[in-house]
């Protein structure tokens, strides 16, 4: 809170309260370069506005209009104790426009929501170039967003963070699951690190083990493994879409490989995945080790090295894997689909 007070009979002002609105305005002024940098065609106007303004791109010519908003969740708790802010924007960004990607859209605009108790101009500032990394990186512009200071709602040092994604697809090309047939090739991509779901767990695991974050882990500092931002898939994805009949794309988030592959089966449908078919990377086999965590606990909260599910026929596997190796990303085939079974689960990893 702000300890300035105003003399004994003298009128209140909003400083008082502890609002700093001339720390807002500093704010903006530090964020509308770093906005620029994510400028591509369809904005109209900039930042500063009471509304983005964005013109749907045309080519298009049944433009559907595809949204998603998320949040960074607890990863917060452990920015604020290492005192790393950038990565979390770029993780804000990356949990809505990689959930508007699995079904084919490409990202037009991002608005993001920081809230604290305190504006810190500094860490505010590093968390918005967090997000236009991210957009950038998602090729979306960052279109605006809301900076809210509210005394008393949040502790020193901590706020908290909300973004909103916007993108389009053609009407034709929406990708929703539904071709998805037993024989299909269950291809995966590699995650970053934890990206940002299962960090309640994470910290408990950080609360029993009691690790030196800043020990060397596997070529970096454990900090560095825990904090690194989540993947965004969309551009070598978006280019994928253009060359190959893509049947179904799903976003491992909270839930893991096992509740998030089903999202986009039928119901006579299942994933069956070969744990053997892709390595668990050092930082989830040392959770899985300090929190004694069991396999399907692991598969169920974390992406355990997953980040990105994409179906295809058996006959464009290949095709897929090789151009998805070309763009930069590192693919294994995990599994097939095949029919499923009474009773059985929907997503299995043997």
């Amino acid at each position: 809170m702000n300890d300035s007070k105003a003399p004994a009979g003298q009128g209140l002002s909003y400083r008082d309260a502890g609002v700093d609105i001339d720390a807002g305005d500093r704010l903006v002024d530090a964020i509308k370069p770093l906005a620029k940098r994510t400028m591509r065609e369809g904005v109209l106007g900039g930042i500063g506005g009471f509304g983005g303004l964005f013109e749907i791109p045309k080519r298009y010519k049944e433009p559907v209009l595809v949204s998603g908003t998320d949040g960074v969740g607890t990863k917060l708790k452990l920015a604020f104790e290492l005192n790393r802010h950038d990565s979390v924007g770029q993780d804000l960004v990356a949990m809505s426009v990689n959930d508007i990607l699995v079904q084919g859209a490409e990202p037009l605009f991002f608005l993001d929501y920081f809230a604290c108790g305190r504006l810190d101009v500094g860490t505010a500032t590093a968390v918005v170039g967090g997000v236009a990394t991210g957009c950038e990186l998602a090729g979306c512009a960052l279109l605006g967003g809301e900076t809210a200071e509210m005394p008393g709602m949040y502790p020193d040092g901590e706020y908290d963070l909300a973004g909103f994604a916007v993108g389009v697809v053609e009407k034709s090309r929406i990708i929703d699951g539904r071709n998805i047939e037993p024989g299909d090739v269950v291809l995966g991509l590699a995650s970053s690190g934890i990206h940002s779901n299962g960090y309640s767990l994470v910290r408990k695991i950080i609360e029993r083990a009691q690790p030196d974050l800043q020990a060397d882990f596997d070529g970096r500092s454990l900090a560095d493994a825990l904090m690194a931002p989540t993947r965004i898939y969309v551009k070598p994805v978006l280019d994928l879409l253009t060359k190959v009949s893509v049947k179904g794309i799903a976003h491992i988030t909270g839930g893991g490989l096992l509740d998030n592959v089903p999202r986009i089966l039928g119901e006579r449908l299942t994933a069956e995945l070969d744990h053997r078919n892709w390595p668990l990377p050092p930082l989830f086999d040392w959770l899985k080790r300090e929190g004694g965590v069991a396999d399907d606990e692991m598969h169920r909260v974390f992406n355990c090295g997953v980040g990105m599910v994409i179906v295809v026929s058996s006959d464009d596997a290949a095709l897929a894997s090789g151009l998805l190796s070309a763009a930069g990303e590192i693919v294994w085939n995990l599994g097939t689909i095949r029919r499923r079974n009474d009773g059985e689960a929907q997503t299995i990893v043997r």
